[in-house]
């Protein structure tokens, strides 16, 4: 039997394994109907009764009306959506607000420059986005503002998203969505790449209020149009059939797990747990700032480099998988999805304590 591995990837990322079973079956043969999911026509009965039981969970789940919000599951990522936000929601002539607070809000404010002007509201590129900045102004004539609500590179997680009235709100949730409670109905969109807390790559979801599309004046290509893509169901063209069925499989996995108020017990816990090593083992340091911390993303590093390559060694013996650090930043980071459980967080844990007893023997000797 092959040995268990501990998935702490960042993305494409952990799902559950029963989503996995119910997938695998639906390959070979989709609701007995002797067809896979991978060859059924996405506008077939069974499919149309996917995606709908899909963005009805995605509403439900985030505790959003149907009646006010529209659901999109759309291709090209979460980084389609930097420039789809600020075609659909930047004026002519308008003005944007951006906290510049990673990499993928750097890319999103590359994209909407090429709509109009953009308006860095603060950034905190220059502490190597270590922290969340705290102190801004929002100007009035804003468009809309855009955050982004964890930085997957970094570390870091948004826990106020601070608006202003007659401005819209935007927010690339991709990396924490469906990861804990909050008011989702103080944005106007949401989107996110599903590959971490939804389903696999290849399917991005978006959450839109109806009553803030349409206003740009803007030609918008038909692809791009939210008011489109809305109208024609995210049937313009045909959708990512086996991504969309395997997130509607995991919003179902979540909703009969307790929904988001469970799982964010477990996911603080998680956390807590990890960031109580890293305090604790002096051979290890975390690299955002404690009070902006992400319990998703979970950045850190060895103090001597020196230890690397046993401690690398060690991982892989222990079946741990997925922790390298991203290229910018280094060290490690220790991915906690909602689909990851304790014991691999603990395994994790051991995994670091047992470098620190080598450490010590070698100390000793």
């Amino acid at each position: 039997m092959e040995p268990f591995v501990h998935n702490f990837s960042a993305g494409p990322c952990i799902l559950p394994q029963e989503v996995f079973k119910q997938a695998s079956q639906a390959v070979l043969n989709f609701n007995n109907l002797g067809l896979s999911i991978l060859e059924i026509s996405h506008r077939s009965e069974d499919f149309v009764q996917v995606i709908e039981n899909a963005r009805a969970l995605a509403l439900d789940l985030l505790e959003l009306s149907s009646e006010d919000y529209a659901v999109l599951f759309l291709q090209g990522g979460a980084s389609m959506q930097f420039l789809m936000t600020a075609q659909n929601f930047m004026t002519k002539g308008g003005k944007a607000g951006f906290l510049e607070t990673g990499t993928w809000a750097e890319k999103a404010i590359k994209e909407a420059k090429l709509f109009g002007e953009v308006y860095v509201l603060e950034s905190s590129a220059k502490e190597s986005y270590t922290y969340i900045p705290k102190s801004y102004d929002i100007p009035e004539d804003l468009d809309y503002i855009h955050y982004t609500s964890n930085n997957t590179i970094y570390g870091t997680q948004m826990n106020h998203f601070p608006g202003r009235e007659g401005v819209l709100k935007i927010c690339d949730m991709s990396s924490d969505i469906y990861s804990r409670t909050m008011d989702y109905s103080q944005f106007d969109l949401i989107y996110a790449g599903a590959q971490k807390n939804i389903g696999p790559a290849g399917a991005t979801m978006v959450v839109i209020k109806k009553d803030c599309i349409g206003n740009t004046e803007r030609q918008i290509p038909s692809m791009l149009n939210y008011a489109l893509l809305i109208e024609k169901e995210s049937m313009f063209n045909t959708p990512p059939v086996f991504p969309i069925y395997v997130s509607y499989l995991n919003l179902l996995w979540l909703k009969n797990n307790g929904g988001i108020k469970q799982v964010e017990k477990q996911n603080i816990e998680k956390a807590t747990r990890l960031y109580k090593e890293i305090d604790r083992n002096p051979l290890f340091i975390g690299h955002a700032n404690v009070e902006d911390r992400s319990f998703m993303n979970i950045t850190f590093r060895l103090v001597d480099e020196q230890r690397i390559k046993p401690f690398d060694e060690l991982c892989i013996a222990n079946h741990i998988n997925g922790v390298k650090g991203h290229r910018s930043v280094g060290g490690y980071r220790a991915s906690l999805y909602n689909a990851l459980k304790l014991e691999s967080v603990d395994v994790l844990i051991s995994t670091m304590q047992e470098l620190e007893k080598q450490n010590n023997a070698n100390h000793i000797s």
